[in-house]
């Protein structure tokens, strides 16, 4: 399969990084993004917040210390400065992205959208699940047609599909998947809301 050219690469990471300014602005305005009327929506965000915390927390250490080290060179100073903040805007929109962006259950378009920040968004039609059920699991290996999803090193639900969704990448590449591991942060109300769903039920 042919990789992304070189024009496309370019396209991609600044939308990604659009998004993420998107994110920070969704989240200070509490919006979610991509919510449907009469759907319901899954956080799974709550799982990497003390971690993303500590990253953040990491780099704003690093932006003072190196702030003194550079006192002496203002232009390297200047630069590092730069980048050293933007880290920190990166890290903060990296969560604020899986805040505003949650897996999204439309009974009535008949879809369940399984998303990542604004790294992934598979959209699953109800019909092409065959089950769904609440499992934990801590390590996954890569397999051809599974899909990972894991938040804080784990995973909590797992859809089985009858037939197989295409999941693009975030470069562009295609690939088919009959299964869809991810983390909710209540994954029995998802799987139930999702078995509700497929039996046409309106989830409360």
């Amino acid at each position: 399969m042919r990789g992304p050219s070189c024009v496309t690469v370019p396209y991609l990471l600044v939308r990604h990084e659009l998004r993420l300014l998107a994110s920070l602005w969704l989240w200070a305005a509490r919006r979610t993004e991509g919510a449907t009327a009469g759907g319901s929506v899954f956080g799974y965000s709550r799982g990497q917040g003390a971690m993303m915390f500590g990253f953040g927390f990491v780099c704003v250490i690093e932006t003072v210390m190196m702030s003194v080290l550079l006192r002496d060179w203002p232009t390297a100073h200047h630069v590092v400065l730069v980048l050293d903040v933007y880290t920190v805007v990166f890290v903060v929109g990296l969560h604020a992205a899986s805040v505003v962006r949650p897996h999204v259950l439309d009974p009535g378009g008949g879809t369940l959208r399984i998303r990542r920040a604004v790294h992934l968004d598979v959209r699953i039609p109800l019909e092409r699940i065959a089950s769904v059920r609440r499992e934990l699991r801590t390590t996954h290996e890569r397999v051809d047609g599974e899909l990972d999803l894991a938040v804080g090193s784990q995973t909590s639900v797992t859809v089985r599909l009858a037939e197989p969704v295409t999941h693009v990448t975030f470069l562009g590449r295609r690939r088919e998947v009959r299964v869809v591991r991810c983390h909710a942060d209540d994954p029995g109300g998802l799987v139930r809301a999702v078995e509700r769903a497929r039996e046409g039920h309106a989830v409360p």
